[in-house]
């Protein structure tokens, strides 16, 4: 018998089989969609967490007053945005800052001295009222050095200049405040207020909610900053490859300078971009893995279900394969055909399977972009053709293999007991 005539006969038992089977490709159905929405949904919120964090910089460490006691090196936290609810925060310890104590000129002029450092920037941050065509909103002002700024960050530019030696009363801002803040757009070269000062607009990045003025400006117009103060000091290496060495020497310099002599006093930390999405991308597949292994139970139930549907399959058309033996068909026949017939039950179980994963992929992520803080990184999901086509080979393979059993019994049954069964 040919290969053709197995699949018609094969398809023809699938489009007239019973409810049972339809049932049992709706557990194939369930266990692949949900494989399908975890695996899409894991990998673009790792996509999403490398992007924020790859955003900061792998090669720009971040020192900031106060200790987080965590675990391993490189722990901390680093806020972006400045003090105030417009900030956003990572985390990579295990608890709260203690010892909150300011970092100084003293502390930048030690890390400038430490192998693999190339540039040390001491910022101030806060937030101000600013005014434009009679418009005001509350907003994170960040003080930088205007020498170092351009070299050090990884912001990129929409238009107009970086900050640079000679400007005072000058401004960047950060993209979504031209866009989003004030949505009839802050023009270049435009006058705007903070606090009562007037700054000119020299520069506007491509994202970003924060404003980056001078330091020593910043100074005059932000609220309780010290004279000779830094929030966080921004900290370039050279080789991102060492950064945790780094980190480690850093935290003992600093520590030296400042008079710590046991860890547990420590007042500052030190964020290592590097060593975070480390962190967060083995909890991240650790999660991936146990919810996959969760939505594979649904699979089993349903392999469970194909080889029980054969299995009486069997039974039903006990005649009709004695019939078929008694014309010429011979073991391998028969075998092929309830072959195929499991693998297509698996097949179109895959292919519902598939379309309802990127529905629940597609309904997650409409969920995560309206809702804040974390779920935000659940916003971007990842649907890859090799996904897909993962997801059909595998259901495919889960049909073949539970209906082995009953194809191969189907196939040894005698032509004479096959016609003389009830």
């Amino acid at each position: 018998m040919r290969l053709k005539k197995s699949f018609q006969l094969a398809l023809n038992m699938l489009l007239h089989s019973k409810l049972r089977s339809w049932l049992t490709i709706i557990g194939i159905v369930i266990g692949i969609a949900a494989v399908v929405s975890i695996v899409s949904i894991s990998q673009g919120a790792q996509q999403s967490l490398q992007d924020q964090l790859g955003g900061l910089g792998a090669d720009i460490l971040t020192v900031s007053p106060g200790f987080s006691r965590a675990q391993g090196v490189g722990g901390g936290f680093v806020r972006i945005g400045g003090r105030g609810e417009g900030g956003a925060e990572f985390f990579s310890g295990s608890s709260s800052s203690t010892n909150q104590k300011n970092l100084t000129a003293k502390d930048v002029l030690v890390l400038k001295n430490i192998n693999n450092v190339v540039y040390v920037m001491g910022t101030v941050s806060g937030r101000a009222d600013l005014t434009y065509s009679s418009k005001t909103a509350s907003l994170s002002v960040t003080g930088v050095d205007v020498s170092i700024w351009k070299k050090i960050t990884t912001d990129e530019l929409a238009s107009g200049r970086f900050l640079t030696q000679g400007d005072s009363f000058s401004v960047v801002l950060g993209g979504n405040v031209v866009s989003s803040t004030f949505q009839g757009g802050i023009p270049l070269n435009s006058k705007v207020i903070i606090e009562g000062k007037s700054f000119k607009v020299v520069g506007i990045l491509e994202s970003g909610s924060g404003v980056y003025i001078p330091i020593d400006i910043a100074r005059t117009v932000l609220e309780d900053v010290g004279e000779n103060e830094f929030d966080s000091i921004s900290v370039k290496i050279n080789d991102v490859s060492i950064s945790n060495d780094t980190v480690a020497l850093i935290t003992k310099k600093l520590m030296l300078s400042r008079g710590i002599l046991d860890e547990k006093n420590k007042d500052f930390s030190v964020m290592n971009p590097t060593a975070m999405q480390q962190t967060m991308q083995q909890t991240m597949s650790t999660m991936t893995l146990f919810l996959t292994a969760i939505a594979a139970i649904s699979l089993l139930v349903g392999a469970v279900g194909i080889a029980n549907t054969m299995f009486t399959s069997v039974l039903e058309k006990t005649k009709e394969i004695g019939i078929l033996k008694a014309i010429g068909a011979k073991n391998r026949d028969i075998l092929a055909i309830f072959l195929i017939n499991s693998a297509l039950i698996g097949l179109v179980g895959g292919i519902g399977g598939a379309i309802f994963g990127i529905f629940g992929s597609a309904l997650v992520s409409d969920l995560g972009s309206t809702g804040g803080g974390m779920t935000r990184m659940f916003a971007n999901t990842a649907i890859t053709p090799q996904l897909l086509i993962f997801a059909l080979f595998f259901s495919v393979i889960i049909g073949m293999i539970a209906g082995v059993i009953p194809a191969y019994n189907a196939s040894k049954l005698k032509p004479v007991d096959a016609l003389r069964y009830e």
